[in-house]
């Protein structure tokens, strides 16, 4: 019923909170199911991810910017987040409220997304369990592979592919 990408973006979400790897999940799944689509859920559910880890980093301006986006698509597509399990009137509260704390640059403190569908919710504590993390940990701040990890992953591919992708433009010109 949930695609497996679903299960394990919310089971990061809430377990380890590797938000980073929240975002490389969905983005993935989004750019081979609706990448034309900006607005897209998928495209919320990312930007919530990116706001978290933001947030997490004391980015109050990137956190801000993205979280405002993210609560404009969960905003005009209720039906979308509810087919996802998830309560929008109780979304849009608590992305409310940490919109207002990241706008008075309070500091980060991990939270729960409200679903409401109990097989969903049985998911992604199942892979959580099965990766060796627990559903509802607060965020290990002092682990700083998570929490600076854009910085510390290895980038080679990503440049290897930067640099092919150059070469073909190049060649087109």
């Amino acid at each position: 019923m949930f695609p497996k990408e679903y299960i394990q973006f919310l089971a990061h979400f809430h377990g380890d909170r590797d938000y980073f790897e929240c975002h490389e999940i969905l983005e993935e799944y989004w750019k081979k199911n609706d990448v034309k689509n900006k607005n897209s859920i998928w495209v919320g559910l990312i930007l919530l991810a990116v706001s978290a880890y933001h947030h997490r980093r004391n980015n109050f301006t990137g956190a801000k910017r993205t979280l405002e986006k993210a609560i404009t698509i969960f905003k005009t597509q209720p039906e979308s987040v509810i087919k996802l399990g998830l309560d929008p009137h109780l979304l849009q509260d608590i992305l409310t409220s940490r919109l207002s704390n990241i706008t008075n640059q309070q500091r980060y403190i991990s939270f729960n997304l409200p679903i409401g569908d109990q097989a969903l919710l049985d998911l992604g504590r199942r892979y959580c369990k099965q990766n060796g993390f627990v559903w509802g940990m607060n965020s290990d701040l002092t682990n700083d592979h998570l929490v600076h990890r854009h910085i510390l992953r290895d980038r080679t591919s990503v440049i290897e592919e930067r640099n092919q992708s150059l070469k073909l433009r190049k060649g087109n010109d």
